[in-house]
């Protein structure tokens, strides 16, 4: 898995989402992923959101997952 790889499918996954995924050793992840569906969601219902459009991958080819899960709304004041 790669950066993008793992960004594309959170992008299908949340349709409309602004999804950016880093890596240094395409094992361990960090994604900004920014997505109305986000409002009025804690922070765990977020990330399960994320974790959903990775499926059996987390675990296995993502080893490691960092997420930054934010509004448009909440992205906007950064």
């Amino acid at each position: 898995m790669n950066p993008e790889d793992i960004a594309r499918l959170i992008r299908a996954g949340l349709p409309g989402a602004q999804v950016r995924v880093q890596s240094e050793d395409n094992t361990h992840f960090a994604a900004r992923v920014v997505a109305p569906e986000f409002e009025g969601k804690k922070s765990l219902a977020r990330h399960q959101l994320v974790y959903r459009t990775l499926g059996e991958l987390m675990g296995r080819e993502i080893h490691a997952l960092s997420i930054e899960a934010l509004t448009p709304e909440e992205s906007a004041q950064d």
